[in-house]
């Protein structure tokens, strides 16, 4: 037990640890509709496209998360303008944002060295460096996703499933869809702080991914998607602290590797099966 509870005596992991299961309820949560709606593109998009959103504001002083909310902001209605007035399809959007926003996000990080030092900091997160007003901000942002989840269940469940139907049915898809992009740049937002801005997609989509192989309800697999997430992050952090790692990749990579653990004992239970199926036939 004091091997397990070590990592967390001092009051900084307290508040990492936290931060870290707040993070992974947002993503556990939104993160299905990402999988479902097959968002996993624009959710990077949002990770990377946040970059010169906080790298202006380093520059100029301002809170981080201000910037990172505006450069979210702009590459979501980048992308919607560029789908409805090219006419092109909603990827090819998403790329071209994804690709221009991060170039931006170098180019202004390459051009400014009096911030060096931080730009591994809001890339790659510093899990225990979060203060307590982050805490409040991700509690808050935890339970508007949630809520929203929660409140939008019907039209984000359709749209995930049949856009033309959620139209027939009076659910406003435009409107639903809108709301979920929103619920996403919120999860990038609120943190990078904690996960970094590129290592958030890995609890983003990884947990929802891994709960999809395990059951099918959609309401059951947000409660898998969460608890996947929070081990995630407690193993993450333990691996962190015995080993010398960089925390949030602890925890990003972790909900990967959860979810080939998962796939790989599927595959051999699937086979198991199998082979003892065909002897009986």
């Amino acid at each position: 037990m004091d091997f397990l509870l070590e990592p967390f005596a001092a009051g900084f992991t307290q508040r990492g640890l936290i931060a870290g299961l707040l993070v992974a309820t947002m993503c556990g949560t939104v993160g299905v509709w990402v999988v479902l709606r097959s968002l996993a593109f624009m959710g990077d998009a949002l990770a990377h496209g946040v970059i010169p959103g906080i790298a202006v504001a380093a520059l100029m002083g301002v809170d981080l998360t201000i910037g990172a909310a505006i450069a979210a902001a702009l590459t979501i209605g980048g992308v919607s303008f560029v789908s409805s007035r090219a006419r092109l399809p909603e990827d090819t959007g998403t790329g071209l944002l994804f690709a221009g926003m991060l170039s931006l996000g170098v180019a202004i990080i390459s051009r400014s060295g009096s911030f060096a030092v931080d730009v591994t900091a809001f890339l790659f997160g510093d899990v225990l460096g979060v203060t307590s007003a982050d805490l409040v901000l991700q509690g808050v942002a935890a339970t508007i996703a949630v809520l929203a989840s929660v409140l939008g269940y019907r039209a984000f469940l359709v749209l995930s499933f049949d856009e033309r139907k959620a139209q027939l049915l009076g659910l406003r898809p435009a409107l639903a869809r809108a709301v979920l992009l929103a619920l996403i740049g919120l999860v990038v937002v609120t943190a990078f702080r904690t996960v970094g801005s590129l290592l958030v997609f890995g609890l983003l989509v990884a947990p929802a991914a891994t709960a999809t192989l395990l059951v099918r309800r959609v309401p059951t697999i947000m409660v898998v998607s969460t608890v996947l997430g929070w081990a995630a992050v407690v193993i993450g952090l333990e691996l962190s602290y015995h080993l010398d790692l960089a925390g949030s990749a602890a925890m990003s990579g972790t909900s990967v590797a959860l979810f080939f653990l998962v796939l790989t004992g599927r595959e051999i239970t699937d086979r198991v099966r199998t082979g003892r199926a065909a002897p009986a036939s």
